[in-house]
């Protein structure tokens, strides 16, 4: 009988704690755990946002600025911590299009350096987070967890990297790892780089949205707050060392029709939408069966759509000062080298 995992009372490291799914995992693990104590760490670049942690106590949370490329951060976080949850990674195809390296070194060597420091001190579980995006394109059907990986872009490569690094941990060492792969989230936080909040940002500001093509690549859309329930869910669940988990929603939205649904809650007009020259190798669709995770933990995603998107609207519309110093320096300079002398290919008349 597989001995129960409970992190009441306990240390858990989350790497990446201060971006988008981690300060919203962190958030949701102490609303149900106000007894355990989280350790962030965080490199605190462009997307790593300190202020996604505000509102924690410092009785319930450390927060450690470092790397886990560095493996003395690394093991100074680590430090009494009997559970580790990695979401620290560059995350943007289109970065990582321009800088390649940058993301082979924190998607595949920063696992190393903290499965490494897992081993060492014995933790009881090491959830590796990756994503859908490792099988590539799925133009028919849906992948499911034992699928050959086909990563088409430098930062599907790198995630595959880093997933397949820690489960040869598994075999290898003994480490206790769960790897999951989500579809792609939505949510308050989100640094507005990512389709969601950089439209919903836009047409509050009344600026063009750069729509990629004809708009028709599909994406499966997972609210934040599911998915770190399931990844909450999976962390305790006993006897799944080894085993990987499809994380979706199975909501499949193309991005012409988000993007309709942002303008009809933001009451901005379909003017606004510019059809640009896509981007070098732009997966069609993507499309997860979470199945496994439902038929052996009992987890479904509890979020509508239509509920979720309009909450995330509420949120980017009463949280501007949040989100407008973000686009400027650096991300202003980073959204013009997209998008400013990206060629147009239509837009929508009046």
């Amino acid at each position: 009988m597989n001995e129960p995992l409970s992190i009441a009372g306990r240390r858990v490291l989350v790497t990446g704690g201060a971006g988008f799914i981690g300060s919203n995992f962190v958030h949701r693990l102490l609303a149900k755990h106000p007894d355990a104590h989280v350790v962030v760490l965080d490199a605190l670049t462009y997307a790593g946002r300190r202020e996604n942690l505000h509102g924690l106590r410092d009785t319930q949370m450390t927060f450690v600025h470092g790397d886990i490329r560095d493996p003395e951060a690394v093991a100074t976080a680590m430090q009494g911590c009997d559970y580790v949850l990695n979401f620290a990674a560059e995350s943007h195809v289109d970065r990582s299009i321009e800088t390649p390296g940058d993301f082979i070194q924190t998607d595949v060597y920063g696992v190393f350096v903290l499965a490494e420091e897992a081993r060492r001190v014995g933790v009881k579980r090491f959830i590796q987070v990756s994503t859908d995006e490792v099988y590539g394109e799925v133009l028919e059907g849906h992948s499911t967890e034992d699928w050959a990986l086909n990563p088409r872009s430098p930062y599907a490569a790198s995630k595959a990297g880093g997933d397949r690094l820690a489960y040869a941990y598994w075999c290898t060492y003994g480490l206790p790892v769960v790897v999951t792969r989500c579809s792609n989230n939505y949510g308050p936080r989100q640094y507005p780089e990512k389709l969601v909040p950089l439209f919903v940002t836009n047409a509050i500001d009344g600026e063009m949205l750069p729509v990629y093509g004809n708009g028709k690549n599909t994406r499966d859309w997972l609210h934040v707050d599911d998915h770190c329930d399931a990844l909450l869910t999976l962390l305790e669940f006993p006897g799944i060392e080894g085993e990987t988990f499809n994380i979706g929603a199975q909501h499949e939205l193309d991005v012409l029709t988000i993007t309709g649904t942002l303008l009809e809650l933001l009451n901005k007009p379909k003017t606004l939408i510019r059809y640009v020259e896509d981007r070098p190798g732009h997966d069609r669709r993507y499309a997860v069966d979470s199945s496994k995770l439902t038929r052996v933990t009992g987890f479904t995603p509890k979020i509508d759509f239509k509920t979720g998107i309009r909450q995330t609207v509420e949120w980017f519309q009463a949280n501007e000062s949040w989100w407008r110093p973000i686009k400027q320096g650096e991300f202003r300079e980073y959204y013009e080298r997209m998008y400013g002398q990206r060629k147009v290919l239509g837009e929508v008349k009046a």
